[in-house]
């Protein structure tokens, strides 16, 4: 009886635990793990392995800290983040939103430890997804922060070019850069 009673109790808490992954998955849920997640990233490259997932997941681990403050969460970001983009190829997901953002969010966390290595991301996110608008204003917000106007007004204006969407996130940033403003779009704009 008492084996029994055992294997049953492994049993509950193994279906307890892939419950928990399913939760993590379907963003319900903040993992106990707070420090390696590799479950889940194995989880979500083994099922699904979409954007939607990772950013999921990505998203809530930075809410874990400040990155600017925690060179420990900061690292585990920018790992997980490369290992988003090393997982989903850039020709099936170039035209999702959710892929559009990692490699934004990506370019900016690398901003904040090297700004050479972060527009080489923002390059790639612009080259893979041209048709957001958010990617080319992150890009140009980047330029401007860096002091480079010239090139800040050139990524605004090929956007444009490309027709990236929505326009009016486009002209609100040039506008806001005509003016001089530091924020190409204010929060509210976002």
């Amino acid at each position: 009886i008492a084996s029994i009673m055992n294997r049953v109790r492994n049993l509950k808490n193994k279906y307890r635990n892939e419950d928990n992954i399913t939760d993590e998955l379907n963003c319900t849920k903040i993992s106990a793990d707070t420090t390696d997640n590799s479950g889940t990233v194995n989880q979500i490259m083994m099922t699904a392995n979409n954007p939607e997932d990772w950013l999921c997941f990505l998203l809530r681990l930075e809410k874990k800290g400040i990155p600017q403050t925690d060179v420990g969460l900061m690292n585990r970001l920018i790992g997980r983040y490369s290992q988003a983009v090393t997982a989903l190829p850039a020709e099936k997901y170039s035209q999702d939103e959710s892929y559009a953002r990692i490699l934004v969010r990506f370019a900016e966390l690398k901003a904040l430890q090297d700004p050479e290595e972060a527009r080489d991301q923002f390059h790639l996110a612009r080259l893979n997804c041209k048709k957001f608008a958010f990617v080319h204003v992150a890009f140009a917000q980047f330029e401007l922060s860096q002091e480079n106007e010239k090139k800040c007004k050139q990524i605004l204006q090929k956007a444009v070019e490309y027709s990236a969407v929505p326009l009016e996130m486009l002209e609100t940033a040039l506008q806001n850069f005509h003016l001089k403003k530091k924020q190409l779009l204010s929060d509210e704009d976002k």
